[in-house]
């Protein structure tokens, strides 16, 4: 269920208890472990403990603390080690300046250094900032489309920083310290952040979670972290292990991807996963790469496709969810027989509907389907994503005819169904002039769907 991805269990206080600790954590659900090294001996350690242990995974790497008697041959040494089958990172490394055992020059050498390594042998870094952010967001994009990926962990940065990162194709992780009562604006900016864009990680033995602060961190504790994110962010600690782990697969290649989801969970909702196609082709939709979701795998063919019976025989009753939802990686009315049908046993069950549309369904059909709504679907979603047509074209990489048509489809809706317009939280949309636009002339509800 879950995957600690930065605890160091060679540390001298597990010795004697791995075993033990071991144990705790399968019990806890804990699935797999990656010991992130600090120096040479630790990467050795590391790798030991991965080959004495099935579910361990090993990194190799020299902090910061550890680089003050950097040399550029211990590249040769770490490459060595990194060839190892279960070194699956570069890492810990980093910046720190609150201590400064290492000089900082020295330490900025040795990082880049390191990064370098990770790029030439492709792997991703793990990486430790420490009253040095300005520094390392300003060598993190020096190394922009470079194809380096990081794990920027138990992370110090603003949430300005985190979306920099995520749009670079990082992950952010926090450790037991976003229990702590006074880490309120650390918990601010967790639930900035998608989870999606997430890695779990205890930092043991360091950064205990609350009510263990003040003993030794082990990765049984991890729970606790994915018990806060999930509070925070309103999802079951079920949605956040899920997807953090399959976020392990993509960033590390640690545990595995999640099969096809004709119907998934998350939160209290159960999404319907109509379709794949669909007739935009929008600059923030992964439809085309692995459709994945909160670790629900939504790729599909058009073969593929299932009757509305399967669907409906996955829902059962429909009043153990807060909502049935048409959604995924396409547009649901391309399918709209099956919808429809779907949405007429969840509302002969006593359950609620929703449908999630980019507002096309009358282009798409060739008729006025917003009547047919009427007791099917109580609310629709429908994607503004720009007042302007020409940059909505751009966005949906649709003709800015689109625009229009969507904006009709949301007036006609409205007649029938609750209607919520929405855009995704980018910089280059002007979200409050969306928000006057759909309250003022359209006359709905809008919301801002989170991009990161």
């Amino acid at each position: 269920m879950f995957i600690d991805t930065h605890a160091h269990l060679f540390y001298p206080n597990f010795n004697g208890e791995i075993d033990a600790v071991l144990d705790r954590a399968k019990n806890a659900s804990v699935d797999y472990i990656i010991v992130p090294a600090t120096d040479l001996a630790s990467s050795a350690q590391s790798i030991e403990l991965s080959e004495n242990y099935d579910f361990i995974y090993a990194t190799a790497g020299i902090h910061p603390h550890d680089t003050k008697e950097w040399d550029d041959s211990l590249i040769a040494k770490i490459r060595a080690l990194a060839k190892h089958p279960k070194v699956v990172a570069i890492g810990e490394i980093g910046l720190d300046y609150y201590y400064d055992f290492s000089p900082r020059d020295t330490q900025i050498d040795a990082f880049k250094k390191q990064i370098e390594l990770a790029i030439e042998i492709d792997k991703p870094i793990i990486v430790h900032n420490r009253d040095s952010n300005e520094d390392i967001m300003q060598i993190a994009r020096s190394y922009k489309g470079s194809g380096l990926k990081a794990q920027f962990h138990c992370f110090a940065g603003t949430l300005s920083d985190a979306r920099e990162l995520i749009e670079m194709g990082h992950f952010i992780s926090f450790t037991g310290n976003i229990t702590f009562k006074k880490a309120d604006n650390i918990r601010k900016i967790v639930s900035g952040i998608e989870t999606d864009n997430l890695l779990l990680e205890t930092d043991s033995p360091f950064m205990t979670p609350v009510p263990h602060r003040g003993q030794r961190n082990e990765p049984a504790y991890v729970s606790l972290v994915a018990e806060q994110i999930a509070e925070i962010q309103n999802l079951t600690i079920e949605d956040v292990a899920r997807t953090t782990s399959y976020n392990s697969f993509r960033l590390f290649g640690v545990g595995k991807k999640p099969d096809l989801k004709f119907t998934y969970q998350i939160g209290k909702s159960l999404y319907v996963n109509v379709t794949n196609r669909c007739n935009a082709d929008c600059v923030f939709c992964d439809r085309k790469g692995a459709a994945v979701v909160k670790g629900h795998s939504l790729k599909m063919s058009k073969s593929e496709e299932p009757p509305a019976s399967t669907y409906i025989k996955e829902i059962g009753d429909p009043k153990k969810y807060s909502e049935i939802v048409f959604c995924g990686y396409g547009e649901p009315t391309i399918r709209w027989a099956v919808v429809k049908e779907v949405a007429a046993y969840v509302k002969k069950n006593g359950g609620k509907t929703r449908l999630n549309t980019d507002g096309h369904g009358n282009f798409i059909n060739k008729k006025d389907i917003t009547p047919e709504m009427k007791g099917l679907i109580d609310t629709v979603s429908i994607s503004l994503n720009s007042v302007d047509p020409d940059q909505y074209a751009k966005l949906m990489r649709v003709e800015p005819s689109l625009h229009k048509e969507m904006i009709d489809f949301a007036k006609k809706a409205k007649k029938y169904s609750h209607v919520v317009m929405s855009i995704v939280g980018l910089s280059e949309v002007d979200t409050e002039e969306a928000k006057k636009f759909v309250i003022d002339e359209i006359g709905v509800d809008f919301r801002v769907r989170e991009y990161f």
